[in-house]
């Protein structure tokens, strides 16, 4: 603790005088510095820039040393399609309330509106980007912050679209209350650990909310996914945590709530799954605990497509899905305990608020419409009724021992600060 000290104070004592000299340089279209590249140019080590209401035609403004770029309201700078427009190469620099628009397109140099380099300590906040291809694009950095920033794209498909917010082998990263809409994926990390993605807005995205590929140690909460072509996927990950998020109208043939793949020792708690295609779709996850997550409204709530093991799921809602369950393989190594059913029929005969029958949540059914997505048709006819009623009965098709011993009768109120 002492050493720490030591070191606190040298540091502290190194760097105050740069920083009580430091100057602020004013940008303007009337001002000794009429464009931001001229400013930064002149400046020394963590100097403000203050950049004026005004259009400044821009591009490869690169950052190269400790700054602060801040923008008055209606300061733009507008790359003209060209290129890339912000490139930060140093430690310790700020970007502030500017906005960004006609980023360049490139499908080989993927080109960003602010593009961060091996750098530390870095803040990017309160800029509105628009027109975009990549918005801001994080690689081989640490221990930044990215704040507030509206990211609004025109995607059609994932094939001519970047992504909103991309990091790519960079760790200890917050992500906070970002709104980012209609570029391919919202939020992306690869090979990034330690993240924190919080309080953010991804909707209207052509391919994921957020996406995870070989990226663990993250943590997602208070986050909103409306209407992706899928909320959120994490892929090849391990010790993730999830909660407190809402999944809404993620909609369509191949939408998901959470998409599950090759993840382990994760848990998703306390999260809110409504009208989604699939709530949760899992394959080859094991030792994921699900606990304290409402599933509403959800064409299936959960697909289980196989080899998964030693999963929890307690405590959850299942309300008014039309499969709450979809179960791939005959042996079932996972624990379905307390969960309340919209569904179940049973009864509760000592009032102990645990139903007395067990709950068998895969109905034969959601196999045929796996097999004949057509018949999906039947969904409410008694046909349907009378063929689950059978394999409730004696069941052939589904693990005998795949069942909620001891349902709730009674929906459960979930923390959902």
């Amino acid at each position: 603790m002492k050493v720490h000290s030591i070191f606190l104070f040298a540091l502290f004592f190194f760097l105050s005088p740069l920083v009580s000299s430091a100057d602020t340089l004013i940008v303007c279209s009337n001002c000794p510095y009429t464009s931001i590249k001229d400013a930064i140019r002149e400046s020394q080590n963590f100097d403000t820039i203050l950049v004026k209401k005004g259009i400044y035609k821009e591009i490869e403004i690169t950052v190269d040393k400790p700054l602060t770029l801040i923008a008055e309201k209606g300061a733009v700078i507008d790359g003209e399609e060209k290129g890339e427009i912000i490139v930060i190469k140093s430690d310790w620099v700020t970007v502030d309330g500017f906005t960004i628009i006609n980023v360049g397109t490139s499908y080989i140099k993927d080109f960003a509106a602010i593009r961060v380099r091996s750098s530390r300590h870095f803040t990017i906040a309160n800029n509105t980007i628009k027109n975009l291809f990549f918005g801001i694009y994080i690689e081989k950095s640490k221990k930044g912050v990215i704040s507030g920033n509206k990211i609004y794209g025109k995607a059609i498909n994932e094939f001519n679209s970047g992504n909103g917010i991309q990091l790519w082998y960079s760790n200890e990263i917050s992500i906070d209350n970002n709104v980012v809409w209609q570029v391919r994926d919202g939020i992306y990390l690869e090979f990034s650990n330690f993240c924190v993605i919080t309080r953010n807005e991804s909707a209207h995205n052509v391919r994921y909310g957020l996406h995870f590929m070989f990226s663990n140690d993250d943590l997602v909460s208070d986050n909103t996914y409306d209407n992706n072509g899928a909320g959120v996927a994490i892929m090849f990950s391990k010790n993730m945590q999830m909660h407190h998020n809402i999944f809404k109208n993620n909609w369509g043939s191949a939408a998901y709530g959470v998409l599950l793949k090759e993840v382990n020792d994760t848990k998703i708690n306390n999260n809110t799954f409504f009208r989604n295609t699939t709530g949760i779709n899992i394959e080859g996850s094991n030792r994921i605990e699900y606990l304290h997550n409402d599933f509403i409204s959800n064409g299936w709530a959960i697909n289980s497509r196989g080899a998964n093991y030693y999963n929890t799921i307690n405590y959850n809602n299942f309300m008014h899905n039309s499969f709450d369950l979809v179960y791939h393989g005959g042996v079932n190594h996972n624990d379905f305990h307390s969960n309340y059913w919209s569904s179940y029929t049973g009864y509760d005969l000592d009032k102990d608020g645990i139903g007395d029958i067990p709950y068998r949540p895969v109905k034969l059914f959601s196999y045929i419409v796996n097999k004949t997505p057509e018949a999906i048709l039947f969904l409410r006819s008694l046909f349907v009724d009378i063929i689950d009623f059978s394999e409730k009965v004696s069941p052939i098709f589904t693990p005998d021992h795949l069942m909620d011993n001891a349902p709730l009768m009674k929906k459960i109120k979930h923390d959902k600060n």
